[in-house]
């Protein structure tokens, strides 16, 4: 009888495959190669982390060529393919060196671009964005722009309206520099002063060339009334403006005829109360000049030698 030794060793071989084939089925899937795992977009430069910059800052004089360049970084295995453009007011003032660029897999690329300030752009802040579009994303990263120049602060508060519980107005900013405007609110009537509201801040940034129609509620309005209302905005710089309204309140419905008559009265009253002004005013007339007394008339003396 032979020896198994030899079946053994014939084993050893299918063991080995059988063993090969389940380490294989545990292993983890390796990734499909369908596109890139990760790409990002920034301003260039050689910091990384904190020390990165969060947006592209640039500074110049109107009609100034402003350069700078947006690191696109392909983290994939597979080249990316972005289209740039820019957005928002700076962004329109951008053009890259190409519009559509290629990277190739585990490669960054530094995309110049090119910022022209307009020859009429007057001093003050701009912003916009640089968009990249790729792998079915979008990344936007900041762009700030200083056009470097006087700063004008003006506003100024116009078309004031008064209309039952409320007051319109618009502010419009005349000026080259962002304002945050603060507004003080009063209006007298006949009788004196209905509404004196202190100088507060507005919530609201006002930037340059931009108008902003707006509404102050007044709910206690008066019923029967004839008002003035004054605004006056103020803004950092020295700024300060003024305007004013006028309106007049009557009661609607069956009350309107009473109201007229009030009105009329008041009016009277006040016609009245001016005329006695003016007549106590005057001085007492004065007693006419009392002439010496004329002589008394008398009979003619007789001539002498006259008979009596």
């Amino acid at each position: 009888m032979s020896p198994p030794t030899p079946r053994r060793r014939r084993a050893l071989p299918v063991l080995t495959a059988a063993l090969a084939a389940l380490l294989y089925g545990l292993a983890p899937p390796a990734a499909a190669d369908d596109g890139p795992a990760d790409w990002t977009a920034r301003p260039a430069g050689t910091g990384t982390g904190r020390d990165a910059r969060p947006y592209v800052y640039l500074e110049g004089t109107p009609g100034t060529v402003l350069q700078d360049r947006l690191a696109v970084t392909n983290s994939g295995r597979t080249p990316l393919t972005v289209r740039l453009r820019g957005d928002g007011r700076a962004g329109g003032w951008i053009r890259f060196a190409e519009d559509t660029v290629t990277v190739p897999a585990r490669t960054r690329a530094d995309v110049p671009l090119a910022l022209t300030v307009p020859p009429d752009a007057v001093p003050g802040d701009a912003s916009g964005e640089a968009v990249a579009i790729g792998g079915g994303e979008e990344i936007r990263v900041p762009v700030r722009v200083r056009t470097v120049g006087p700063t004008l602060a003006a506003l100024t508060v116009e078309d004031v309206e008064v209309s039952g519980g409320a007051i319109r107005y618009a502010l419009v900013n005349r000026g080259n520099a962002m304002l945050r405007p603060r507004l003080a609110v009063r209006a007298e009537g006949v009788f004196g002063m209905l509404l004196d509201r202190p100088e507060r801040p507005l919530p609201l940034e006002l930037a340059p060339g931009r108008r902003a129609e707006r509404t102050e509620p007044w709910p206690d309005a008066p019923a029967l009334d004839a008002v003035t209302v004054r605004l006056r905005v103020t803004a950092p710089g020295g700024v300060r403006d003024e305007a004013a309204a006028s309106a007049t309140y009557l009661p609607v419905g069956p009350a309107v005829g009473g109201g007229l008559l009030l009105l009329g009265g008041l009016a009277v009253f006040a016609s009245g109360a001016y005329r006695r002004r003016r007549r106590t005013g005057r001085a007492a007339p004065r007693p006419p000049t009392v002439d010496a007394q004329p002589p008394v008339a008398t009979e003619p003396l007789l001539r002498a030698g006259a008979k009596t």
